[in-house]
């Protein structure tokens, strides 16, 4: 990422959140509820609402790279940034299914949830932060142990 970044990226960025979150509150897509009937098959309101997001993200990710070189904030280029489809990534989104359908909602949502009063929600956030704590913990042991020296010769 670029180190100079303009004045108004982080108040943009919040006021995006705001939008993001105010958004998930009103069409009721930050109720567990809403999520679990999703799941089971019971109301497609959420499949409308990230079929209608990933529209919107395609046609920008298609576009702006042939209106600008650069994104105007953080002067960053265009640039697709593909990572391997690995174990880790299998891993990764089976967990996140597991639980986003046991909690009914997702990390984005949570927050938003949070602003609509779901105060029990707090225990999914928990495990949320308790789980990226342990996998960064455990990447890093990980890195460790493959940097280490063989022993002495």
């Amino acid at each position: 990422m670029s180190g100079d970044r303009h004045p108004l990226f982080m108040p943009l960025i919040l006021v995006g959140g705001l939008i993001f979150g105010f958004g998930l509150g009103f069409s009721q897509m930050a109720r567990p509820e809403v999520v679990l009937h999703f799941l089971q098959f019971e109301d497609f309101g959420l499949l409308f609402v990230m079929f209608g997001a990933a529209i919107v993200s395609g046609i920008a990710f298609a576009v702006m790279p042939r209106l600008r070189d650069s994104a105007p904030l953080t002067g960053d280029r265009y640039e697709r940034r593909l990572k391997p489809f690995d174990r880790n990534v299998l891993i990764g989104g089976a967990l996140f299914g597991v639980g986003w359908g046991l909690s009914g909602i997702c990390p984005g949502a949570a927050y938003a949830s949070l602003g609509i009063g779901n105060v029990s929600i707090l225990w999914a956030l928990a495990g949320m932060f308790a789980g990226a704590y342990l996998q960064g913990a455990w990447r890093s042991k990980r890195a460790a142990a493959d940097t280490a020296p063989a022993g002495a010769d």
